[in-house]
């Protein structure tokens, strides 16, 4: 039987033998919301960023390294690493088509959408950066005078205000004594009267 090779049908990433050694060095870093797998002289497309074509652009929130297989997690950023680029062009992306439609309405609706992107060069790789923390700013203390032990130190005494006369205040006006209420007087009910057709009836039953 013939010996059986391991064929691959891609090229692996990495490469360790006796005498050659292949190892390349790759990036996990968010960038304007998405996170993008980078190497050194890699070319990705990303969301529009702020800057001018040609101009250097920064990314420090790196997720994951590899470093000759050496693997470092962040939790969530890992410390000391940053990655350099720079802007080759901005540009739109291909159109996508956003159709909607109700059945049974006759509603269809179609639009067009191209988003804004820029084309970024991954220039390096760096390794233990060092965060710019704020100085703190040395307070400079002013020189205390020394008490000279025979002085002494005399301190005019405020007069005081004067206080304000109180005025008495008013006398309350007596009260008048109320009015008394005079009694109401009912008003004499007179008594209903019948009605005239009563009156008619009852005249004949008495003739």
């Amino acid at each position: 039987m013939q010996n059986k090779k391991n064929f691959y049908f891609c090229t692996p990433i990495f490469y360790q033998g006796k005498t050659n050694k292949y190892l390349e060095m790759y990036a996990i870093v968010e960038i304007a919301g998405q996170q993008f797998k980078v190497e050194k002289d890699r070319e990705i497309f990303v969301h529009r960023l702020e800057g001018e074509e040609g101009s250097n652009v920064e990314f420090e929130n790196v997720m994951l390294v590899d470093n000759d297989g050496k693997v470092s997690v962040g939790m969530p950023n890992v410390s000391g690493i940053k990655i350099k680029a720079k802007i080759l062009e901005h540009m739109k992306a291909d159109k996508v088509l956003v159709f909607h439609k109700k059945r049974r309405k006759g509603y269809q609706k179609q639009n067009g959408h191209r988003q804004y992107m820029s084309k970024i060069l991954i220039e390096d790789i760096l390794t233990g950066v060092k965060k710019a923390g704020k100085k703190a700013e040395a307070k400079k203390e002013a020189p205390k005078k020394e008490a000279t032990p025979n002085a002494e130190v005399k301190t005019e005494a405020k007069p005081k205000a004067e206080k304000k006369e109180v005025k008495p205040k008013a006398e309350k006006k007596e009260d008048k004594p109320k009015a008394e209420a005079t009694p109401k007087v009912k008003k004499e009910t007179k008594p209903k009267t019948a009605p005239k057709a009563k009156k008619e009836v009852e005249d004949k039953k008495e003739d």
